[in-house]
């Protein structure tokens, strides 16, 4: 299985539904880190590649 063309937000997501479910307590800090990442690259476009 080649993983270079895998998309990253569906595995992001996976594993973040993987870790709520384990954690519940970890939805402030998944949900806070994707904000801050999806802001940061809708800021500054140039950092996705």
């Amino acid at each position: 299985m080649d993983f270079a063309n895998l998309p990253l937000s569906p595995l992001i997501a996976l594993i973040a539904g993987v870790l709520i479910l384990v954690m519940p307590r970890l939805l402030n800090y998944i949900v806070a880190l994707y904000l801050i990442v999806i802001g940061l690259l809708g800021l500054f476009p140039q950092l996705a590649g």
